[in-house]
């Protein structure tokens, strides 16, 4: 079994051949459980943190070849005081005729991959295809991701990173800036909001951060946190405003805060979900359809994205490994 490091995914993953294999994914034979979302509750003022176990596999009723898997992740908001990631995890892939394990993936550095690329492919269907100016709400693990992935299908001239906490921006905007990657600090989050074309939220807020007043016509809203009912990172107004799409129905209508408070709150209703990734991938729903409406796509992880993630890493192995073997010309 190979034991694939978060070095290894960076080396070996990129957002086109992802993006093409998400949209594969989603519009093939693939099979996904409801996931296992457990609250593991901590006394005193520690944060609650969240367990969640996440399998996929091939449908073999209609596809010979294929793998199995299955991510263990967990959230643990309270890490950063101890110096760990506040997202942790690994997945195992299985080979899928006989189920034995062939990698042991990184699974943080695998989940940033396959949550910017699933942004990323809902933006190809959703965002204007002029799209110039990309906010990033949050300067996490996340944004960097988001960046890249949204210069892999948009023409992003200008990006904008907001967080409660402008070190944290400073020290990224550094960051990218040594890698060639030129981003700049958003001071006014509200201003930032209207004046973009994209904007990303990756937060584990509980309050809203995009607030539907400000966002102008044409604006694609990307919201990448708030994977549980009590977190949220726009509200009611934001939500009432646009045509909605989600990543998975039953992922974002019982997990994603944003759309449960909003129906909680009687601003939005279910049935106004124009479409998931599913349908715009297999063709049978459309995304945008003017230049002037606001498009709002909520995602809260599907497993069938970390499989089709893992297997691209594990194939490129496998391919890099037969061709450091085969013999000269």
């Amino acid at each position: 079994m190979r034991i694939v490091s978060a070095a290894d995914v960076d080396r070996l993953l990129d957002f086109p051949r992802l993006i093409a294999a998400l949209r594969s994914a989603f519009a093939g034979a693939v099979v996904q459980p409801v996931r296992h979302h457990h609250r593991i509750e901590r006394n005193g003022e520690a944060a609650d943190s969240t367990l969640l176990l996440m399998p996929a596999w091939t449908d073999f009723r209609r596809k010979a070849n294929g793998y199995a898997g299955v991510k263990i992740v967990s959230v643990s908001p309270d890490n950063a005081a101890v110096g760990l990631p506040s997202v942790l995890g690994s997945y195992l892939l299985l080979d899928g005729a006989t189920l034995q394990p062939v990698a042991l993936v990184d699974g943080p550095s695998l989940t940033a991959w396959r949550t910017a690329a699933a942004s990323a492919l809902a933006a190809t269907f959703l965002a204007r295809k002029d799209s110039a100016t990309h906010l990033v709400i949050g300067a996490g693990a996340m944004a960097p991701f988001l960046i890249r992935a949204m210069r892999a299908v948009r023409p992003i001239r200008r990006t904008l990173i907001w967080n409660r906490s402008p070190e944290r921006v400073e020290a990224l905007v550094t960051q990218l800036g040594e890698a060639g990657i030129a981003v700049e600090a958003a001071p006014d989050l509200d201003a930032a909001v209207a004046g973009a074309d994209v904007v990303s939220a990756a937060t584990l807020s509980r309050e809203a951060l995009v607030r539907g007043r400000f966002l102008e016509p044409g604006t694609h809203v990307d919201l990448v946190g708030a994977f549980a009912p009590d977190m949220r990172e726009s509200d009611d107004e934001a939500v009432r405003r646009a045509r909605v799409f989600v990543d998975t129905r039953d992922g974002a209508l019982t997990e994603g805060g944003d759309l449960v408070q909003a129906v909680a709150a009687g601003a939005f209703e279910a049935s106004r979900v124009v479409a998931d990734l599913f349908e715009l991938c297999r063709g049978t729903a459309s995304g945008r359809e003017s230049a002037g409406e606001i498009t709002l796509f909520k995602s809260t992880g599907a497993a069938l994205e970390d499989l089709a993630a893992a297997v691209l890493v594990f194939e490129s192995l496998e391919d890099q490994a037969t061709a450091s073997v085969s013999p000269s010309p």
